[in-house]
C-alpha cells in the first residue's frame, strides 16, 4: 500500500517512480533517465519514516564505485501524512536548475533591498546590522543570522521546516531569544515564511534604535 501511494502521487507530480523488489526499495528518478539506468545515476529512495509505516523519508543518493552509493542529501522527512507534499519535494529535487529555501528566502529579501550572506556551508545567512560592515567582518560585528530547522539552507522548499532568526552582539554571540522563529518540525510554506521574516528584519533594520 505504501509503495503504490508513493508512486500514483510521484506519477501526479511528473516524476517516474518504481519497485525494486530485489533491493527492496522504492525508486524515483529524473523524467529524462531511464528505469534500466536510474540507480547509475543521482535518484532517490522513498521509505517510511519508522516501522509502522509512518511518514516519508525521501534520500539522494548517487554511485559511489562499483555496487557502492552515496548519500548526497535527505531530500524529505516528516511524520505527517501528507504523501503529496514529499512528492513535490522529490519533484523540486529533480528540477533544474534545482530551488532552494534559501534561494527563496534570498528573493524576499532582495524585495526590501536586504542583502544576505552566506556562511559558505549552507547553513545559515547574515545580515550586518550596519550596512557598511566589510563582508569578511559580518559575523564578528553586529548582525542577524538566520537558519532553518532543517538545518540545511540549501533544501528544496517543499521540504522546509521553518526559519529562525537571531540577534548576534559585537562578539558575534546571540543576544537574546529569537527574534523570529516558525515550525514545529514539520514542514510550513517556505513562501509564506520567508515572506514574513523577510518583514520582521526589514522593520527591524530600519527601526530608529537599530
Amino acid at each position: 500500500m505504501f509503495n503504490t501511494t508513493v508512486i500514483e502521487a510521484l506519477a501526479a507530480a511528473d516524476v517516474p517512480a518504481y519497485y525494486d523488489e530485489n533491493e527492496g526499495l522504492l525508486i524515483a528518478h529524473s523524467a529524462d533517465t531511464p528505469r534500466e539506468r536510474a540507480i547509475l545515476g543521482e535518484h532517490v529512495v522513498i521509505q517510511p519514516l519508522d516501522r509502522e509505516g509512518n511518514g516519508y523519508c525521501a534520500v539522494a543518493w548517487e554511485p559511489n564505485g562499483l555496487s557502492y552509493y552515496k548519500e548526497i542529501a535527505s531530500v524529505y522527512e516528516t511524520p505527517g501524512t501528507d504523501v503529496n507534499l514529499c512528492a513535490r519535494a522529490v519533484a523540486e529535487w529533480f528540477t533544474t536548475p534545482r530551488p532552494s529555501a534559501g534561494d527563496v528566502l534570498l528573493a524576499a529579501l532582495a524585495g526590501w533591498g536586504i542583502t544576505a550572506h552566506t556562511d559558505g556551508i549552507g547553513m545559515s545567512y547574515a545580515i550586518p546590522v550596519d550596512p557598511a560592515t566589510p563582508e569578511a567582518d559580518i559575523r564578528n560585528r553586529p548582525h542577524l543570522s538566520i537558519g532553518d530547522r532543517n538545518p540545511s539552507i540549501e533544501h528544496v522548499p517543499a521540504a522546509h521546516t521553518g526559519w529562525t532568526l537571531f540577534l548576534h552582539d559585537e562578539n558575534g554571540e546571540p543576544v537574546s531569544a529569537p527574534l523570529y522563529i516558525s515550525g514545529d518540525g514539520g514542514p510550513v510554506s517556505c513562501d509564506a515564511d520567508s515572506a514574513a521574516v523577510a518583514e520582521v528584519i526589514a522593520d527591524f533594520l530600519t527601526s530608529p534604535a537599530h
